[in-house]
């Protein structure tokens, strides 16, 4: 597949056929993933295939619980997990997580996480990213360059391989039970999951902001490019 077309189709998708995804294609899929760069080339990545079911339930569990309070932020109408969000934002979510928990279906992605043909645990080393912005007074992002890109080719290769997927956060909300249903090393941490298969439907084109609403020239406040 061109490259062009790979990066303008690989969005997120969560709809799977029941076609089961080997080993070897996700063992391909990975070879083409390492070369994604890293802070000091040091490759801060750990992959866990998650295959025992029992395992993929608690997986599933402690997502479906995080999903809830997700749900439930957007319930209240406040951004999911905001950097900037202040307590009554918090307290307005609270609120309506009872609701949230209702709206559960049993078909839903969260409810059938552990039915998902692959599923990836990524970690990634804290003690081996740069994270630049650790002391700025903001909330830091700045180590995840030395780990999503990684995450990002394990979906632009599936992609090749004819498999779509998602890369999802929502599951880190319950990293203190992961830690432990995973046996993390102390200085690791949860950065995604990945689920990956076949997708139902194959992914289209997809839509998002034109350049010129998020570029400009030598300013925030710049003009166009």
């Amino acid at each position: 597949m061109d490259l062009i077309e790979t990066v303008r189709t690989t969005g997120a998708v969560r709809d799977f056929t029941d076609v089961p995804v080997d080993h070897d294609i996700l063992r391909s899929i990975l070879e083409s993933a390492r070369f994604a760069p890293s802070g000091g080339n040091r490759q801060p990545w750990h992959v866990i295939v998650v295959d025992n079911h029992v395992t993929r339930r608690g997986l599933r569990d402690a997502y479906l619980d995080a999903w809830h309070d997700y749900v439930a932020h957007l319930l209240a109408g406040v951004v999911p997990f905001s950097p900037l969000a202040n307590e009554t934002d918090r307290m307005n979510a609270l609120a309506q997580r009872e609701r949230a928990t209702a709206r559960s279906q049993p078909t839903g992605f969260a409810e059938s996480l552990d039915r998902v043909p692959a599923l990836l645990v990524v970690c990634a080393d804290v003690a081996a990213l740069a994270a630049t912005d650790r002391d700025l007074d903001r909330y830091h992002f700045i180590g995840g360059a030395s780990i999503y890109p990684f995450v990002w080719n394990i979906l632009l290769a599936a992609r090749a391989h004819g498999l779509a997927g998602v890369m999802t956060t929502i599951a880190t909300r319950n990293e203190p039970q992961l830690r432990e249903l995973f046996h993390l090393p102390a200085t690791f941490a949860i950065a995604a999951v990945v689920a990956l298969g076949h997708p139902s439907r194959q992914p289209l084109t997809l839509s998002r902001h034109p350049v010129d609403s998020f570029t400009s020239v030598d300013f925030f406040d710049g003009g166009p490019l």
